[in-house]
């Protein structure tokens, strides 16, 4: 049973005229007639007292109206709230980020975006790459800002949006402390202090030290940047991170890595087979738009 036909039986009801209903709907009479009964034969009652070219709704009739009132009012809700989703500049967008740019990169970013989209609504998610990966593959993020990552299960598009400088930090009363650059192979009998697994800039500073031809002593792995900067400044150790806000307030200093050159790049991910609303979509070229801009 199709929308439509609902639609002809609920004027029908109230028109209670097949000849006037079928105008009102501007259909051929026969044409209304056999989908009224094509309803009444799927419900397997009749829907209508019929006395020669009267109709009147009978109590299957005037029950199934009932039903059919409310499944119609649902489905013009359905369609209003959809459409106000997907509507560009009005829908919502399902937008998540990596830990440490929810610092100062994304608050700054959508403290700019009413500007451009004042309708546009946005459920925020911050996560580690791991599972912002996971909120792409369940279909319960529309795009997300994170180096590039990469899924088993669906097509993931990575746009670069721009590149980070990663450093490795000391305490302040470390020997290399005064140093302006470094290599990473004069590291490799430090404590190393690190991200844990799963967390896509662990994979990055692993596969420098491995360019490097270092094995690290990891000492400890924390899940966010900030606890790592914690214990260097603690003395229990060194790292390699980018430069965080607040970086300066620990008890650490940063120098520049000269050989390898190590960075991480940003970009904005999304699913390339999945349906992207044009408010997604809109959002998506704004923040091209937005980092070419920095």
């Amino acid at each position: 049973m199709e929308i439509q036909q609902l639609e002809y039986f609920k004027t029908v009801a109230e028109m209670q005229h097949m000849t006037q209903a079928a105008e009102k709907l501007n259909i051929s009479q026969p044409a209304l007639s056999k989908s009224i009964s094509n309803i009444e034969h799927e419900i397997g009652v009749p829907l209508f007292d019929r006395q020669g070219r009267s109709i009147n709704l009978n109590r299957y009739g005037k029950l199934f109206l009932q039903s059919v009132d409310i499944i119609l009012k649902e489905y013009e809700k359905a369609k209003e709230e959809i459409g106000g989703l997907v509507m560009p500049g009005y829908g919502e967008v399902a937008f998540g980020f990596i830990h440490t740019l929810g610092m100062e990169v994304v608050p700054e970013l959508m403290a700019h975006v009413p500007e451009k989209y004042p309708n546009m609504k946005f459920t925020l998610t911050q996560a580690s790459s791991y599972n912002l990966l996971k909120g792409l593959e369940e279909g319960v993020i529309d795009l997300c800002l994170s180096q590039r990552i990469e899924s088993k299960t669906i097509d993931i598009e990575w746009n670069e949006l721009w590149s980070e400088e990663l450093f490795v930090i000391v305490p302040k009363n470390h020997r290399f402390a005064n140093r302006e650059s470094i290599r990473l192979e004069e590291i490799k009998n430090e404590s190393f202090i690190s991200i844990k697994r799963g967390n896509a800039l662990r994979q990055i500073v692993d596969k420098f030290f491995k360019q490097a031809g270092v094995t690290t002593n990891i000492t400890f792995a924390g899940e966010e940047m900030h606890t790592v900067a914690g214990f260097v400044g603690a003395g229990l150790g060194v790292s390699l991170i980018p430069d965080i806000k607040g970086l300066n307030e620990y008890n650490v200093c940063k120098i520049r890595v000269s050989d390898p050159i190590c960075e991480r790049k940003i970009g904005v991910s999304w699913s390339g087979g999945r349906y992207l609303s044009p408010a997604a979509n809109q959002f998506k070229n704004y923040l091209v738009e937005y980092f070419k801009g920095k």
